[in-house]
């Protein structure tokens, strides 16, 4: 099979066996495609479609998350992680109303100018929504390509992304584009997937190099293995009745802009915090940490537990602090992982 044939054989296949039905393969729009494909940057598709639905619901045209509360947007993000995602939409939509009149962008270029997206989900945008040819190379592309045409080395190396984009574009047809691109991307992520492919069910098997020399485990090739930093917080868990002191996180880094709980370096530092803000209150206790993973890094979260006086605390709902009440929250965005501390049993 040459690079020809691999599209047709990819097409059949995607008629009769491509995922059909998903929520963003309904009226197809530019910003209803790029809210999924946002959406769906490390997170699989069972996970995204609640939270596309619910987001759509709230936020149906691009004017509507333009003009959005940023805590309201995090809030319906919250447990997707990678929040940068959700800050640089709200951006981008509001780059759009100011710069494009509020029409997504006609051109590749102009799409990939906007917070958040890449030349691949920049192709993906035009050529699911408006038919138009660019090539996409997400990492279910990559591993396609790399499989079938025995592309060596890992594809973050700058050579073999231009060779795997050149492969891209070679596959790529001039016709049909919206479904060769569904299909290509459900192709990696349904039959030629990271372990045990189903080469049997594989349109492309029969030219697949990989295939043929039964190295399909070798490729992509891994990205080299280094030691995982690992890092750690104390974080206060300041209570007054069945509200919790918040802190809003600074707006890049670690959860940007999210409502985190305060967060030190040191056990000394939480304590001296407490002294100073929180006068009169209870002794600081350990609570059970919680470890969390990163993509770059582990992360080891330290509770400390403080009780507040029955008198109003110095510290009052602003822009930067809110006492949050667990049992009626607000729609404001949360870290997952600092959800699941304020949902743990009081003690």
């Amino acid at each position: 099979m040459n690079r020809a044939e691999f599209a047709p054989a990819l097409l059949c296949w995607h008629e009769s066996d491509g995922r059909k039905g998903l929520p963003w393969q309904r009226d197809r729009t530019p910003y209803r495609v790029w809210i999924s494909e946002i959406m769906l940057q490390q997170t699989q598709v069972g996970t995204a479609a609640g939270y596309y639905q619910r987001f759509i619901a709230r936020f149906p045209t691009v004017r509507d998350l333009a003009a959005a509360q940023l805590d309201e947007v995090l809030h319906l993000w919250s447990g997707l992680g990678y929040y940068a995602r959700a800050r640089n939409l709200q951006r981008a939509a509001q780059i759009v109303m100011q710069r494009h009149r509020g029409e997504f962008p006609a051109t590749l270029d102009e799409v990939m100018a906007l917070p958040g997206i890449g030349r691949s989900t920049a192709g993906a945008i035009l050529a699911l929504s408006r038919g138009e040819r660019h090539p996409i190379l997400d990492g279910n592309v990559r591993r396609v390509l790399a499989r079938h045409f025995a592309v060596e080395g890992f594809p973050g190396d700058a050579a073999v992304e231009r060779r795997l984009w050149t492969l891209a574009e070679e596959c790529t047809p001039h016709s049909r584009m919206d479904e060769y691109t569904q299909g290509i991307m459900d192709l990696g992520a349904t039959i030629c997937t990271r372990a045990n492919p189903a080469c049997l069910l594989c349109p492309v098997s029969p030219t697949c190099e990989a295939r043929r020399s039964d190295t399909q485990h070798l490729y992509p090739a891994p990205k080299p293995r280094k030691a995982r930093p690992q890092r750690a917080a104390w974080v206060v868990l300041a209570r007054r009745g069945h509200k919790v002191l918040l802190e809003r996180r600074p707006p890049s880094g670690i959860w940007g802009g999210l409502w985190g709980l305060p967060e030190f370096p040191t056990r000394q530092h939480a304590a001296q915090w407490c002294r100073e803000h929180l006068a009169g209150s209870s002794a600081l206790q350990s609570e059970e940490p919680l470890k969390h993973a990163f993509s770059h890094f582990d992360y080891d979260i330290k509770p400390l537990t403080v009780h507040c006086a029955g008198k109003a605390p110095a510290l009052r709902d602003d822009d930067r602090y809110r006492w949050y009440d667990v049992e009626a929250p607000a729609a404001v965005g949360v870290p997952k992982p600092i959800a699941t501390l304020l949902q743990r049993p009081l003690r």
